[in-house]
């Protein structure tokens, strides 16, 4: 026990480290820099990558840049993931993405589609959510039901793809089949007792970077929101829901709480804690991650059935 122990603070101390050298006070730069980690972090010659243009309409509206993920190898078809990127609503791209967006596609032998969507400052709440609708309505296009689509995300990837969910509910569309959410930020008002508990040990997240990243996304805007923090939504009639989250972040009631809430709506819910793991660890390359894409898997093949 005291060996794993040792590991996994090895491990977050790697982590903290490789996190400063992205973080960086030139928010352009760190953007750069995150999507030369994951160009180099996320390439795999199992995976195939298409470029692709997103657009709502055959013939009008802004273009969105987006890129399909696909096993080179016989795969399933029928249906398919709609992945959203986290990165606080400030960064992150397609391309930071594939760290998880290969793995995901490699686990479930499935095709994932992952979009830019406009990014803060320069382009505050809703435009993330526009976006993101634009993404979906896309997919309707090309052919696909919503029933076709599971719908994943990290962190404030995870945060869109349940406001993207409340946004379709709120707008009497059809649902996804489910939810994939890797330690999602799902309470901008940062509520939960683990932002306290766990801030000496979380080697990703801190108060003063959230605080940023709020004032960047929606300053002035009311937190309480269900679309800037969907765990005040109202989850009656949600589809089924796959949460998984590290022990060791600040974000971990964000999880807990949005379980709690599913729960009480009678919305089928799992969650998972792993212990001694940080914010969004899937990306990282080493076997808990590779574990935690296979229960994303499983948790797919489990509700395509």
């Amino acid at each position: 026990m005291a060996n794993i122990e040792k590991r996994n603070a090895n491990l977050m101390n790697l982590i903290k480290r490789m996190h400063g050298v992205v973080e960086n006070v030139d928010i352009e730069k760190h953007r750069q820099s995150q999507n030369h980690f994951g160009t180099l972090l996320g390439s795999s010659k199992e995976v195939l990558i298409e470029n692709v243009s997103i657009r709502d309409h055959p013939s009008e509206g802004e273009i969105l840049s987006g890129e399909w993920l696909s096993v080179n190898r016989a795969h399933m078809k029928k249906y398919i993931i709609l992945y959203c990127h986290g990165g606080g609503y400030s960064t992150g791209s397609r391309l930071y993405a594939r760290t998880l967006t290969s793995k995901l596609a490699m686990s479930t032998s499935m095709d994932v589609l992952c979009f830019d969507y406009r990014l803060a400052p320069e382009h505050p709440y809703p435009a993330a959510m526009e976006d993101a609708m634009k993404a979906w309505n896309y997919l309707m296009l090309l052919g696909y039901g919503a029933r076709d689509v599971i719908l994943a995300g990290d962190s404030a990837g995870g945060n869109l793809a349940l406001s993207l969910t409340l946004k379709l509910k709120q707008e009497k569309r059809l649902l996804p089949r489910g939810l994939i959410l890797m330690s999602p930020w799902t309470d901008l008002t940062s509520s939960g007792k683990s932002h306290m508990t766990k801030a000496d040990i979380d080697p990703i997240l801190n108060a003063d970077y959230l605080a940023e990243m709020i004032r960047n996304y929606v300053d002035g805007e009311d937190l309480n929101d269900q679309f800037i923090s969907p765990l005040f939504g109202d989850y009656a009639g949600f589809p089924s829901t796959y949460i998984q989250v590290g022990e060791n972040e600040i974000l971990l009631d964000d999880s807990v709480m949005l379980y709690q809430k599913l729960l009480a709506a009678n919305v089928s819910v799992k969650l998972d804690r792993f212990p001694g793991m940080w914010h969004v660890f899937q990306m990282s390359p080493f076997k808990t991650a590779y574990e935690a894409m296979d229960r994303n898997a499983e948790f797919i093949y489990d509700i395509c059935r």
